[in-house]
Formats: C-alpha cells, structure tokens, sequence
C-alpha cells in the first residue's frame, strides 16, 4: 500500500465525498482520483449514492461520477490499512 492510499483510507473509515476529501487530504483532484480508482480496483473502497445508499459495483461509472459520489472503506481495506 502506499503512502498516498494510506492517507485516504484513513479518511475513509467514515463516508466522505470526493470535495471532503479533497479538503482533508490536501490532495489535488487528480492526484485524489486516481488513489480513489486504485483503491476502487483492489476492493478496498466501496461508492455510494447517497451516505446509507451503495451503489452495486457493476454500476458505478467513476470517471463520470467520481465528484458526487460517497466513498467508504470495505472490511478489506480496512484490514490492509491497519496492518500497516
């Protein structure tokens, strides 16, 4: 895992939006995009539509969405983030 995934999982326990994690990590948007795509591919991630709303990973069109949709870690990304 890298620093930069590290950083925004850490963010990530709780649902945030993109322009919150923005403001949180200090990133630029396209630095934070592509974290969020990486993270989105290994599974660590989950999107939703809404804070208590997922939406079915067959579903999601990030390039498109990514500014409003909800991110939330998953149980595997949680794991990988506390085992570092």
């Amino acid at each position: 895992m890298s620093d930069l995934e590290f950083d925004v999982l850490d963010e990530l326990y709780f649902v945030q939006q993109f322009e919150a994690l923005v403001n949180l990590t200090s990133l630029e948007d396209n630095v934070l995009k592509g974290v969020l795509k990486k993270l989105l591919s290994k599974e660590w991630i989950k999107c939703l539509k809404s804070v208590t709303q997922d939406i079915p990973s067959e579903e999601v069109d990030f390039d498109k969405d990514y500014r409003s949709i909800y991110f939330l870690a998953t149980k595997s990304g949680l794991l990988a983030h506390n085992s570092q």
